[in-house]
């Protein structure tokens, strides 16, 4: 690691102490990606194929819930699985995670893309649990999947070396999506008692801090999100975040516990690898 990392996370991350937590920003070190890397742009390339009130063709879930309602729940999935249907190419981070000497025990994977299971995959080691929409689950929370995509049961991810954790679902490997406001209901709804969050995620959890990375915490879905994965772990976390702050994100850290680093991604995680990383941002820039 070089100087440019901040020194003292580099013990407890290389010690397995870190739990890093992944918001859909990291796909902007890629300059060449071919998925949405933000809701922004997500929703964008869904209301291009759908047509959906003005006051919400912005808003994500509340796009989703229209289209799930008046076009049906297949014609959103559909939607989704075209806008992340390019072949995942990790980025350097992801390649980073996948493959350090200490292998981490828990990944924390809050976007729809298959990135960081592509940058995985050479590993036969590890399985990823993923949120699933009540909609089309009515029982259930979560799906287990092995290395090799086939469906686990909950039991066999004690023995997996590094669970990779998909809160809000993943393209891959069998499209699952929370992305509209009732598939938020549903969740939100248990998620301060923890009922959907998986009992091994809980294991792993104590005793770790968290490392957010290419997230933002702009609006009360990312907070809770966050609040709840990160509960009864230890009391100190990290945020990798350039730039000015909202009044909600400043408020969020303080309550969370959680130290900011100011600097752009991009130059974290060149710090962190030991290798120049040319982000889509400085790309575009």
């Amino acid at each position: 690691m070089s100087a440019v990392f901040p020194g003292h996370l580099a013990e407890d991350f290389a010690a397995g102490r870190i739990i890093p937590y992944l918001g859909p920003g990291v796909l902007d070190l890629a300059p060449d990606a071919t998925v949405p890397s933000s809701p922004e742009t997500l929703v964008e390339l869904i209301t291009a194929k759908v047509t959906v009130p003005h006051k919400i063709r912005k808003n994500l879930t509340a796009a989703s819930q229209y289209i799930e309602n008046f076009k049906h729940r297949k014609t959103l999935v559909g939607l989704l699985q075209e806008a992340f249907q390019g072949q995942p190419q990790p980025t350097i981070l992801h390649n980073f995670l996948a493959n350090v000497p200490n292998p981490l025990p828990l990944i924390v994977d809050a976007w729809y893309d298959a990135t960081m299971a592509a940058a995985l995959a050479a590993r036969s080691d590890f399985g990823q649990v993923q949120g699933v929409s009540r909609a089309e689950h009515f029982t259930d929370w979560v799906h287990y999947f092995r290395a090799d995509g086939t469906k686990a049961e909950a039991e066999e991810a004690a023995g997996w070396t590094t669970l990779l954790y998909k809160p809000l679902g993943s393209i891959a490997p069998a499209s699952n999506f929370i992305i509209s406001d009732s598939d938020y209901v549903e969740v939100l709804t248990e998620i301060d008692i923890q009922t959907p969050i998986p009992e091994r995620v809980k294991e792993i959890r104590t005793g770790r801090h968290f490392l957010f990375l290419g997230c933002r915490f702009r609006n009360q879905l990312e907070r809770s999100y966050a609040r709840q994965i990160m509960k009864r772990s230890t009391e100190r976390h990290f945020a990798v975040l350039e730039g000015e702050l909202t009044r909600n994100e400043t408020r969020f850290f303080r309550e969370q516990g959680i130290e900011r680093i100011d600097m752009p991604l991009a130059e974290f995680v060149a710090g962190l690898t030991g290798t120049p990383v040319e982000s889509r941002r400085a790309a575009v820039a």
